[in-house]
């Protein structure tokens, strides 16, 4: 047992660019449906989330566009394009499907991450931005840094 506690939260792969182009409202960790050299190509960071998104179909959250490349010692060809099943609990998936009737509302992937041995997806709910967000988004960051780097600068100088 202490052997799971000293494990923890692995990052394997981010999605920087959804925090960029989305607005995060609400995010959700989900399991993931997954065979076992996508697991080995997963834990190796073989694995991208640049155009993933999530759909709801018939009380099923699917992932779809995720690419998971081929593990290299696996006998079994697996598409590395295939839609994977999201596992929620009904009332979360009942909360996405409110979530996203609305107006310029989408499931995105954040991360995919191990969580004591187990392949863990966050989701969120996430508006699109426009692109005068997405430069007011980039123009705070550049002050930010700019006024770290101005107290770094004092504090060494």
């Amino acid at each position: 047992m202490a052997e799971k506690s000293r494990r923890g939260d692995q990052l394997v792969i981010s999605n920087r660019r959804a925090r960029h182009e989305y607005f995060i409202e609400e995010s959700f960790e989900c399991g993931i449906v997954l065979v076992g050299s996508e697991v080995k190509s997963i834990r190796g960071g073989r694995a991208n989330l640049q155009d993933a998104y999530a759909r709801i179909d018939d009380g099923e959250v699917w992932l779809m566009g995720m690419h998971v490349s081929p593990y290299e010692f696996s006998r079994g060809d697996v598409d590395p394009l295939r839609r994977r099943k999201l596992l929620l609990h009904h009332r979360e998936i009942e909360q996405l499907l409110r979530a996203t009737e609305t107006k310029g509302q989408t499931l995105v992937p954040l991360r995919v991450y191990f969580k004591d041995g187990r392949a863990k997806v966050e989701l969120a709910i996430a508006k699109g931005k426009h692109h005068y967000d997405k430069r007011q988004s980039l123009a705070e960051r550049d002050a930010k840094r700019e006024t770290e780097r101005a107290l770094k600068g004092m504090r060494d100088g």
